[in-house]
């Protein structure tokens, strides 16, 4: 079963003419030869910041045996914490958090950290490790990003302690630059298990790298699936000039349509709550990929139906410049509503019918209101909740994020806006060169 991809609540293939039902047919056109420009521009890997183009290809170049060996070795720890922030945090989290089950304590367990500055949080981790047999895996390109350099400082010094020095090399993965920074120095002098962060990968797209499956195969994830979900969908798209058929090709012009009409802000929601992660790493990807030189598109996300109960008016009837993506998954786990005697709650016209069932025809009776109001759709519907589709998913949201850049006319590649806070800080906190 393939995904699918759909305009409004028309639950049909999309096509140019359904495009053209909905929007100015010379702006389709207009957007569809943008679109297929920059295409064009990444196969050819002449576009903005082509130097970071290595992510296309990751489906192809991964080292299962690898990550086989440094899962056996760490899997029978009680505790794995993850350090990292940005793109070396929210795509882990991302895929983790999709595919646990929130009621099940599972070994090891999966615990991030370095992602922000709580001191809270760090102080009732260290208490939560205290007796946990526990391991660590620091992932930064330079190891010296203040947020993971701060926790690993802390966590580097509780292992040591509780473990010994002897124990560095078998309860540490390093995952780094593969020549240089603070972490590849640390990696050679206590010859930790280390794997690399590819130069021609930035963050944000790395999770299909070592950042991703290293942490992930260990806590079981079924990483090859979410590799083969991946290269499926990169053959599907990757050199595909046809509405009908390039998904990401279909998803970047409505962006882009939406944009020259005024909708600046992209509310991407689903309705299941598994995914709220996954939406954090999508408005990373898109956040810091396209908001640049005053242009782009605003990210924001959601979980209905508990969204609905707060945010819901506001999309259905506040200003006018919003577009909504949804994320729409057709199989869950089965459990049907039963009749009581008593029907105080009202319920027993719903007897036999599955709660999944429920849940998606809120979809569509949402979908439905919104669209009447003034909310246009894109629904991208995949059969289940698995590594495979989460591959599919994640390849298709890296690749229509960067013809959505170059849409634009912006590198998707840098975030030069990011330095602006750190700068800042550094001057604030008088650190050495930035007085």
């Amino acid at each position: 079963m393939e995904s699918k991809f759909f305009l409004n609540h028309q639950e049909t293939k999309l096509t140019r003419e359904i495009f053209n039902q909905y929007y100015s047919p010379q702006l389709v056109d207009q957007a569809y030869k943008k679109s297929i420009e920059s295409i064009q521009a990444l196969n050819q890997k002449i576009c903005k910041g082509n130097q970071f183009l290595g992510w296309i290809d990751l489906p192809e170049k991964q080292n299962f045996e690898s990550y086989k060996k440094i899962s056996s070795e760490f899997s029978n720890f009680d505790v794995i914490v993850s350090i990292g922030i940005g793109g070396s945090y929210l795509g882990i989290r991302a895929i983790y958090e999709s595919l646990k089950n929130p009621f099940k304590k599972t070994k090891p367990e999966l615990i991030f950290a370095g992602h922000h500055l709580s001191s809270k949080y760090l102080v009732e981790l260290l208490e939560y490790l205290k007796d946990k047999n526990f391991a660590l895996i620091v992932i930064s390109k330079s190891g010296t990003t203040t947020e993971p350099a701060i926790y690993f400082r802390f966590l580097f010094k509780e292992l040591i302690y509780h473990f010994g020095e002897k124990e560095i090399q078998k309860r540490i993965i390093v995952i780094t630059d593969e020549e240089k920074g603070i972490l590849r120095k640390l990696a050679r002098h206590y010859n930790l298990i280390s794997e690399v962060i590819p130069d021609d990968v930035g963050g944000r797209y790395s999770i299909l790298s070592p950042v991703g499956l290293v942490p992930l195969s260990i806590v079981g994830i079924q990483i090859e699936d979410l590799i083969k979900g991946a290269k499926q969908m990169k053959n599907k798209i990757q050199h595909n000039t046809t509405i009908e058929t390039n998904p990401a090709l279909s998803y970047a012009m409505y962006r882009l349509l939406n944009y020259w009409n005024s909708k600046e802000i992209e509310f991407i929601a689903t309705y299941r709550p598994e995914l709220f992660y996954f939406l954090e790493w999508w408005k990373q990807l898109f956040g810091e990929s396209e908001g640049k030189n005053f242009k782009g598109i605003f990210p924001a996300s959601g979980i209905f139906t508990t969204d609905l109960h707060s945010l819901g008016q506001w999309i259905q009837e506040g200003k006018r410049n919003i577009f909504e993506t949804i994320i729409d998954i057709e199989n869950d786990v089965e459990i049907k509503i039963f009749s009581n005697v008593d029907d105080s709650d009202g319920l027993n016209y719903l007897e036999n019918k599955s709660l999944n069932y429920i849940n998606r025809i809120a979809l569509q009776a949402t979908r439905i209101a919104h669209v009447e109001g003034g909310v246009p759709n894109f629904t991208i519907q995949i059969p289940e909740l698995n590594e495979f589709y989460l591959g599919n998913l994640i390849y298709f949201f890296e690749y229509s994020c960067a013809i959505s850049s170059l849409n634009l006319d912006v590198n998707p590649f840098d975030q030069p806006g990011v330095e602006a806070y750190k700068t800042n800080m550094f001057r604030l906190l008088k650190k050495p060169g930035f007085i």
